[in-house]
């Protein structure tokens, strides 16, 4: 999401929570839960952000608010791959089921490739 931003070399708190449409509260919780947000203090111990900062806040909006992921999963994201991918994440209906139940399902399998090699071998003998 591309949105127009002012030619400035950083931004107060209040200006990015304006781009943002979120409050400034919720800029201090998410500087916190991402580690690429990580804005200067002035001396007057003001944030300032940086445009890639503020750029970095409107993709975590956007991930969250419209596209429906977890902080977790928004945080995973952009730091598994360093770009947002176009596709929503997953329907809850493809989850994967639980490890026990693949497991179960690969020592099934592996049951009847063992008894159809065990058939095979008996059937060569005769």
């Amino acid at each position: 999401m591309k949105i127009a931003l002012p030619d400035k070399l950083y931004f107060k708190i209040g200006e990015v929570a304006k781009i943002a449409d979120v409050p400034t509260h919720v800029l201090r919780y998410w500087e916190s839960e991402f580690p690429g947000i990580r804005p200067k203090r002035a001396n007057s111990k003001q944030r300032l952000y940086r445009r890639q900062d503020v750029e970095l806040i409107v993709e975590i909006k956007s991930l969250l608010h419209e596209r429906g992921y977890t902080i977790a999963g928004a945080r995973k994201l952009l730091e598994g791959t360093g770009v947002v991918a176009t596709d929503p994440p997953p329907p809850t209906a493809a989850i994967k089921p639980p490890p026990g139940q693949i497991l179960t399902q690969k020592l099934k399998t592996l049951k009847q490739e063992l008894k159809n090699l065990q058939n095979l071998l008996t059937n060569k003998k005769e």
